[in-house]
């Protein structure tokens, strides 16, 4: 699945059962890795991080009923070279070690520990309504709107610029008929 959302595909969809977005992706991660695609985990997560735009989390009341309980985007962190060439400017032997340790702090961190992806949610479900909580990346509005034509550009634009534009969390209004559906046997009819 991830390898062929990895190429010619606009959008791949799959369905899952870990409970949060992390777990989502060390599940995926994993899988990979037992199959034998990949013998480095950081790779085989760094993979999983680049097909995965959003997540439909969908979930079961108590009632039995589906419903969608967020919406989460992940981001990709792209690597930085943060190294810095400061020590050719100290005067001194203990400034220009104190500059090398700086490097090579931040190169251990990125070799044994660096992040490959954030996670935000989109959308959320709460107390019966659905909550706009965080904007989506900008690299991903690109992507979305590149594959929209005049009409659902400019009522993206309109929906993006509604909710977004001063970043703050908006409820949206639903409508869910509540329909209860028995279950068993017809009761029988009386003559």
């Amino acid at each position: 699945m991830i390898q062929a959302a990895q190429v010619a595909s606009k959008f791949t969809l799959f369905t899952h059962h870990a409970k949060t977005f992390p777990n989502l992706v060390t599940a995926l991660r994993n899988s990979m890795l037992r199959a034998g695609v990949f013998k480095n985990e950081k790779t085989a997560e760094e993979q999983v991080v680049q097909v995965l735009n959003f997540d439909i989390h969908l979930t079961k009341d108590f009632k039995g009923k589906r419903y969608v309980e967020r919406i989460t985007e992940c981001i990709p962190v792209e690597e930085k070279n943060e190294y810095t060439f400061d020590h050719r400017k100290e005067k001194t032997l203990e400034g220009k070690f104190d500059k090398f340790f700086d490097n090579a702090t931040r190169y251990f961190e990125k070799v044994t520990d660096r992040q490959l992806y954030t996670y935000r949610n989109i959308l959320e479900y709460v107390d019966g309504e659905y909550i706009i909580t965080n904007p989506i990346s900008q690299a991903n509005l690109r992507e979305m709107r590149m594959n929209m034509d005049e009409i659902d550009l400019e009522k993206f634009d309109e929906f993006v610029e509604r909710h977004w534009s001063d970043n703050k969390k908006q409820t949206v209004a639903v409508t869910a008929r509540e329909e209860t559906k028995k279950r068993g046997r017809k009761a029988k009819k009386e003559d």
